[in-house]
């Protein structure tokens, strides 16, 4: 999942490069419409946000439903060490896909933060942020 998520994020790594490559230069001003492209990047970035963040709790929420099967499972078979470890791996599997929740926070407020931010210099460059 980790991996996934790692390539799923590339459009927020890559937000300034994005953001830069909107501003037209100025041989192709004319050419070019910076607000569309503008609203085409930030659909891009609400789409990645919504489904990196859908994929995040649906694994948060298979992975919960099998912590609660095993612990039930070990509720009736105390000694049964494999059964053990193996809810001990799910927990920790739980934790981690719990802390991407977090993880996701910060990049999606980083590439928000950002995007404002460049927006306002592009449309706005004699506004001061």
């Amino acid at each position: 999942m980790q991996e996934l998520l790692r390539v799923m994020r590339t459009i927020d790594d890559r937000i300034v490069h994005e953001l830069n490559t909107t501003i037209p230069t100025a041989s192709f001003v004319g050419k070019v419409d910076p607000g569309q492209t503008c609203k085409e990047l930030y659909q891009s970035l609400m789409d990645a946000h919504t489904n990196r963040e859908r994929i995040i709790k649906n694994c948060i929420s298979q992975t919960s439903a099998v912590v609660k099967t095993l612990k039930e499972e070990r509720e009736k078979a105390h000694e049964d060490a494999a059964l053990l470890k193996q809810l001990r791996k799910e927990q920790t599997k739980l934790k981690l896909m719990q802390s991407e929740l977090n993880v996701e926070e910060v990049v999606n407020d980083r590439s928000w933060k950002v995007f404002t931010h460049l927006t306002v210099m592009m449309f706005c460059p004699n506004r001061q942020s």
